[in-house]
């Protein structure tokens, strides 16, 4: 499917069709500030295949792609491919969001991330305890050159390896916001949330409540894209993630 046509929610035809970053659907006539790119695949343990269905929940967006490599690499390059102007990307894991940001880089020049998370995603292949790709995509998107690290926002993390910590500290990576570049894409996960809150693969104690999420990622500038990542699926899960693609403005 191309990301110029999708496939509208209300309606479930192939006519929803691309109009500067937004969709309009030729047979209802339903709008849409954002195209959803559907990424199952969890590039870690086989534990991680059980964010994979997350990536095929029932959200109101219109579907502009499903991106199923084999590798990851693959995928990032698909991906890139595939993006809509202004993508709303749904995983799967975080290695979900290294295809989309490295694509808006390239399209936009700088770009700023607002990485919501428990964890620090900062780990590389020698510092990571596990050695899960999904532990790693925000450091790969900054080792890549596609963000620089003073560009980055790390909100929620609560959970961090000591070489994340160490990172953090050496490369100035901001862990409250302040101002932001003019062209942002907001990484959630969903573990940033309170347990018992979401459907999560990796609940952390002390998050944020769904209602303090919603309003913070209301106060964000819109962005030029985002994606929602480490969630299970689940019936409360496909009635709460449009509330938090909503409050983005998309």
């Amino acid at each position: 499917m191309s990301a110029l046509r999708a496939k509208c929610p209300t309606c479930h035809t192939l006519t929803a069709v691309a109009i500067g970053p937004d969709y309009q659907c030729h047979a209802c006539g339903r709008e849409f500030a954002a195209g959803l790119v559907r990424v199952p695949r969890a590039w870690g343990d086989a534990t991680g295949q059980n964010m994979a269905p997350a990536a095929r929940m029932a959200i109101p967006w219109p579907e502009a792609a499903t991106i199923e490599e084999a590798t990851l690499e693959e995928q990032i390059v698909a991906l890139g491919r595939e993006l809509p102007e202004r993508p709303l990307v749904l995983g799967g894991c975080c290695c979900s969001h290294v295809g989309a940001v490295r694509e808006l880089a390239r399209r936009h020049g700088r770009i700023g991330v607002v990485w919501l998370d428990a964890h620090g995603d900062l780990n590389t292949p020698e510092s990571s305890p596990s050695g899960n790709q999904w532990g790693m995509p925000l450091r790969m998107l900054i080792d890549g050159g596609d963000v620089d690290p003073g560009d980055v926002t790390l909100l929620g993390a609560r959970n961090l390896d000591p070489p994340e910590v160490e990172f953090i500290a050496e490369a100035g990576i901001r862990q409250e916001l302040t101002e932001l570049p003019e062209r942002i894409y907001v990484a959630l996960d969903c573990d940033v949330i309170e347990p018992g809150e979401l459907d999560v693969f990796m609940p952390e104690p002390d998050g944020i409540g769904l209602d303090d999420l919603e309003t913070l990622l209301a106060s964000l500038p819109r962005p030029v894209g985002a994606g929602i990542t480490g969630a299970t699926a689940s019936n409360r899960n496909e009635a709460a993630l449009p509330r938090l693609g909503h409050a983005l403005g998309l």
